[in-house]
């Protein structure tokens, strides 16, 4: 099994070197606004032609990107931090090594665009426009998180954002779903619909890409590929670990999800087709540094050796680092600017959500029923009851 996985991280960080060639001629910061790279190709499905292997990238949007990829890099860890210190509690899901693919996705929609995902959420709600403090006060349990303190780590919600969902795969026919309202409405947007490989077999699946494809529905469906659902290996789980085309019926593109760009570039392009043809698949193959949870220490069926191999020849931020430079984009010193800008956007963000009170008792059935009627709601020493509870 260790083979085998070493045989496709090999082949990945083959692609990664090659993606790494800056095609522009600029060697100079000060002349270089704009430059072009090459990304690993893509393994296609049912399609003649894909996405463009040679994207181009301003200087300002590489900026952008890094700067956000490293939040969520900070964020993580600074969750790892205080859930050790039982500041937060039950389940924390953390995302850091799958950066680009939440970064890269949102590059290519509009606000106008839906996102909904699995449990691991943190990333995807920062980068769908809910600030450090209050995706922090959410794990917190306190009043100023984006569910008020209700949702936890896996139920964060924003404006054209749907979580944040608990139970596996659950959240593809919802995916589906929302598709079709934009189908109904003639709405020219798109739904992203995003599961894990530890997913990946689940029969509601494949019954949301029936429907998605019997109906053209415009919908993108992202299996984010970190290569173990649970403690449980991809090439063990899947009889057939190629995702993109598990579709069957349905086109699919196999992207390196550690490369921002080539995320950007894939997206973009199904983002179109899904508009204009019907739902696509997109496997996003990428990386978790951490466990599957935090009660999972995530060494005990992958080595030491194979995380810290990705770390150092996959890590989607430093390798963006070095494009960005030979580019003449930044130089090392501005790179580690920007690195003490976002540590210390973290600690001050952190302890705005430390100072949120916990949400009244009050907010404990919000949100639920539109009525009137006074609800009676259980806590732990006696039957309450709150008049008009339920606040919309």
């Amino acid at each position: 099994m260790i083979m085998a996985l070493r045989k496709s991280f090999s082949v990945l960080l083959q692609g990664v070197k090659q993606s790494q060639k800056v095609l522009s001629t600029s060697l100079h910061r000060n002349y270089s606004n704009e430059s072009s790279f090459s990304v690993k190709p893509f393994d296609l499905h049912k399609l003649e032609q894909g996405p463009n292997s040679t994207v181009t990238c301003t200087k300002d949007d590489a900026i952008k990107y890094y700067t956000q990829m490293q939040v969520i890099r900070r964020m993580e860890p600074k969750a790892d931090q205080l859930y050790k210190q039982k500041v937060i509690r039950g389940f924390c899901h953390l995302y850091d090594g799958q950066e680009a693919c939440c970064v890269g996705i949102e590059a290519s929609l509009t606000p106008e665009d839906d996102v909904i995902t699995a449990y691991r959420a943190h990333g995807w709600t920062y980068i769908r426009g809910v600030p450090v403090s209050k995706v922090l006060a959410e794990l917190f349990g306190r009043k100023l998180g984006c569910a008020k303190g209700k949702g936890g780590s896996m139920h964060m919600y924003h404006h054209n954002f749907y979580g944040g969902n608990g139970i596996v795969g659950a959240q593809v026919p919802l995916g589906a779903g929302i598709a079709f309202a934009h189908k109904y409405n003639n709405t020219k947007s798109v739904c992203l619909t995003l599961y894990g490989d530890g997913a990946a077999n689940q029969g509601q699946l494949f019954e949301a890409f029936n429907m998605a494809q019997l109906w053209k529905l415009p919908c993108v469906f992202v299996c984010e590929n970190n290569r173990y659902g649970m403690g449980t290996s991809d090439v063990r789980a899947a009889a057939c670990a190629d995702y993109y085309t598990r579709g069957d019926y349905i086109p699919g593109i196999r992207v390196d999800g550690q490369d921002v760009l080539a995320v950007r570039e894939a997206t973009k392009y199904a983002k179109e087709h899904a508009v204009n043809q019907g739902p696509i698949v997109l496997e996003l193959v990428t990386y978790r540094y951490h466990g599957h949870s935090m009660s999972d220490p995530g060494i005990s069926y992958r080595p030491r050796s194979e995380v810290k191999e990705v770390r150092q020849n996959l890590d989607p931020i430093s390798s963006f680092s070095d494009k960005m430079m030979e580019a003449g984009f930044v130089t090392k010193q501005e790179v580690k600017a920007i690195e003490t800008q976002v540590k210390q956007h973290i600690e001050e963000e952190t302890a705005k959500a430390l100072e949120s009170p916990e949400p009244n008792f009050k907010e404990l059935p919000s949100n639920i029923y539109v009525t009137s009627t006074p609800l009676s709601v259980r806590s732990c020493n006696a039957f309450t009851t709150l008049s008009h509870a339920a606040n919309v």
